[in-house]
């Protein structure tokens, strides 16, 4: 009998350090939930920015505000007739 429960003691011993620190074990299941949260919130920023991309591709697909303000602002553009003014601050005082 004594044996019997040593057996079992040891098998219960085995299964423990199994659970808790083999492979796929509750060590190796927190590791796995952190990365899932980490790439969770990659997939939310990218799909954020995925989505303005197509509401800027929609606005530069339907009219020519949008081209025009973007040639204004990135390229600095002027159009024909327009006279351009730049202010400069007096900003190393």
């Amino acid at each position: 009998m004594r044996a019997f429960v040593l057996i079992l003691l040891l098998l219960f011993g085995w299964l423990q350090y199994t659970l808790w620190l083999g492979k796929n074990g509750i060590s190796d299941l927190q590791t796995v939930s952190a990365d899932i949260e980490v790439q969770n919130q990659v997939n939310a920023n990218l799909a954020l920015r995925n989505n303005e991309m197509f509401a800027e591709i929609d606005d530069l697909r339907q009219g020519l505000d949008a081209i025009e303000e973007r040639a204004r602002h990135e390229l600095g553009m002027v159009k024909e007739g327009e006279t351009f003014y730049r202010i400069i601050g007096d900003d190393h005082k």
